[in-house]
């Protein structure tokens, strides 16, 4: 990230040089430091209000349903890892915590699921087939509830904040499929397959297709979901938040947990997370700020669009898809600066929207989980998590234009 701040200052520097704009460069960073301040104040009812609902959830058991839903899914992926191992009950939580946006109780989970993973390793410091294949699984930016997001979107104004519900439902299952196929494929390629460490052998229970009957009703309703939004329109992606959060609550309350202590439990972390994020705000959108002011970022834009469109990507997102593997904090920032520029209904503003909500900070994470266990040969791990990011930026464009417009 120090490399890409960097960058993005230099850049705003060298044009500000050739187009002659120094003063409207340093003016474009103070705006863009007040502003980042502003944003993060103002998403903190935002997010204090999906963390609390997250909560309670989280107490009534949501947690542990999908985590049942998903298991026989993540037995059939991982045949190296007995399925009563502890490295098999840490991924499905963690698989489970992604889903419903629970990123604070994700990381954990991932990271004992790495611990336990390099317990079954026979070469310590190299990466397994199962090592890849569970990050290329979080770097897809699987997430069923972009909850994150859409509260970005209400701050800014949008009209129908949660209509990017569905467009993230079809872009992060496009970047999941792929990553996973992708680690599946490179991991039996030469190059990599003979690195690879082998497995210890083990009684494999047999396989049940009835378990996944659970599994593929999940999808079927989420693949009815996006049917009802292409066809009643607004009409129908309207309900959509209403109806979560009524549902989220209901379920904690038959559930017999006290909703709203426990909704303020999750209330209060939301409060320190948009505090926290201040600093890397004001950091990242003071160089956007600075390179857009510079005339930078038009010229750029202009550069590329003709070779992002053929592709169906519109060169004013490309910015973020390029950010999005290295820094959440970034992308986020981004993310935000152009739902001001074009408004979060806009095209541009559901694509970035789409797009931050179904990608993942792939080198992040792949440093801090293969860094938790001493790995350092990652074999196809790279190739991997960045098929599900291209995959993810091409589905939220391609999503957005189906679903959306």
């Amino acid at each position: 990230m120090n490399q890409v701040f960097f960058g993005l200052i230099a850049l705003a520097f060298g044009f500000a040089v050739w187009n002659g704009t120094p003063a409207e460069v340093g003016q474009g960073a103070m705006d863009a430091a007040k502003g980042s301040v502003d944003l993060a104040l103002g998403l903190v009812g935002y997010i204090a209000l999906f963390l609390g609902l997250m909560k309670v959830v989280e107490e009534a058991g949501g947690l542990k349903f999908v985590a049942r839903i998903v298991r026989p899914v993540m037995v059939l992926l991982f045949p190296n890892v007995p399925p009563e191992h502890p490295a098999m009950g840490a991924m499905v939580m963690n698989v489970a915590a992604n889903a419903l946006g629970l990123g604070n109780a994700a990381t954990p989970f991932g990271l004992k699921a790495m611990k336990e993973l390099n317990e079954l390793n026979t070469e310590k410091g190299t990466a397994t087939n199962a090592m890849i294949l569970f990050l290329a699984i979080n770097t897809s930016g699987l997430a069923i509830l972009p909850t994150g997001i859409i509260g970005v979107r209400a701050l800014k104004g949008s009209a129908d904040a949660a209509a990017i519900f569905p467009t993230t439902l079809m872009a992060t299952a496009c970047s999941t499929v792929v990553g996973i196929s992708a680690a599946i494929f490179l991991s039996r390629l030469p190059v990599f397959s003979k690195s690879a460490p082998t497995p210890e052998p083990f009684d494999r229970p047999r396989f049940m297709i009835k378990d996944l009957i659970p599994f593929f009703l999940t999808i079927l309703c989420m693949v009815g979901l996006v049917f009802v939004v292409w066809y009643f329109g607004e009409q129908a992606s309207a309900w959509i938040l209403p109806v979560l959060i009524v549902s989220m609550l209901s379920v904690g309350f038959f559930r017999g947990v006290r909703v709203y202590e426990v909704f303020v439990k999750g209330a209060k972390e939301g409060f320190d997370i948009a505090i926290m994020i201040i600093p890397y705000l004001v950091a990242i959108l003071s160089a956007v700020g600075m390179l857009r002011a510079s005339g930078g970022l038009a010229r750029i834009v202009e550069w590329v669009r003709p070779f992002t469109e053929a592709l169906g990507i519109p060169g004013e997102v490309l910015p973020l898809a390029l950010l999005r593997p290295l820094s959440g904090s970034g992308a986020f920032g981004i993310t935000a600066d152009l739902l001001d520029t074009y408004t979060p209904d806009s095209l541009i503003g559901n694509i970035a929207s789409t797009m931050v909500g179904s990608t993942e900070t792939t080198f992040y994470v792949l440093a801090v989980y293969f860094g938790s266990i001493g790995v350092t040969k990652i074999r196809h791990a790279v190739p991997a998590g960045l098929a599900a990011d291209i995959t993810g930026v091409l589905a939220s464009c391609w999503a957005v234009h189906w679903l959306l417009t």
